[in-house]
């Protein structure tokens, strides 16, 4: 048996940072997704900065003086977890990154040059076509597809990640989130992931069990996939949208 999300999901849940609990957190999905539509590092602008903050001053010393060049620094940098996420400058000072801290960077740049740049909290249904590389984990484990976090930016009403395939055949870029919210770069570690196991929580229950898999274990498969990625360069270059 083959399991899909089923078509019920969280809601927005959040104040002040921390998860609600004294509300539903379930809505229809047909009535809620959110339509995406990505862009890569180069959909910025190269808006040169200021000599501003601390890490304006760390990309500036690579040479890096203007946002579209910073994005495209991040992009090339590899997928890996870091060791200290919630370090401000750890990208750049162990020349990796995943989703979470490569955008969160990226956010604190903006903050210090006064940009409008947000840092975004989207989960979707992660899949083979969408996020390559983690096919053979769902199928070791009966699986279709399985609800993710995934961070990435907004500016002026464009979705941008500099950390996955955009548009590029045979894959398929991420063309729904179940729900997206703004949040700042302290809440992409504890935060991050109570939310995304309030998901998994709730997508246990919304499809029967999942034969009596439970939390810890859906966990489990999600490291894997996580492992997965790390161990390829799965952030080729992308294709543009238009």
């Amino acid at each position: 048996m083959q399991l899909r999300l089923h078509k019920r999901i969280l809601t927005r849940a959040f104040v002040t940072g921390a998860l609600r609990s004294d509300v539903s957190f379930v809505m229809q999905m047909d009535s809620t997704h959110f339509r995406a539509l990505m862009h890569s590092w180069e959909a910025l602008d190269p808006i040169s900065f200021k000599p501003e903050g601390a890490v304006t001053a760390a990309f500036l010393r690579i040479r890096t003086e203007n946002l579209r060049a910073a994005a495209k620094y991040v992009r090339c940098l590899p997928y890996a977890r870091n060791t200290r996420p919630d370090d401000p400058l750890i990208v750049l000072i162990e020349g990796r990154g995943t989703c979470s801290t490569k955008h969160a960077l990226l956010r604190r740049l903006a903050i210090e040059q006064n940009l409008d740049l947000a840092l975004v909290l989207g989960i979707y249904e992660m899949a083979e076509q969408n996020t390559p590389g983690v096919g053979e984990i769902l199928r070791k484990y009966d699986l279709v597809s399985m609800p993710e976090a995934h961070c990435y930016l907004r500016m002026a009403g464009r979705r941008i990640d500099v950390t996955r395939v955009v548009n590029q055949a045979p894959f398929a870029a991420i063309s729904r989130f179940l729900h997206e919210e703004d949040i700042e770069p302290a809440q992409i570690t504890d935060y991050k992931i109570a939310l995304h196991k309030q998901f998994l929580l709730r997508w246990i229950s919304d499809n029967r069990g999942l034969g009596g898999r439970s939390l810890a274990d859906l966990w489990k498969i999600r490291e894997e996939c996580i492992a997965q990625l790390s161990g390829q360069d799965w952030h080729v270059d992308v294709v543009t949208p238009g």
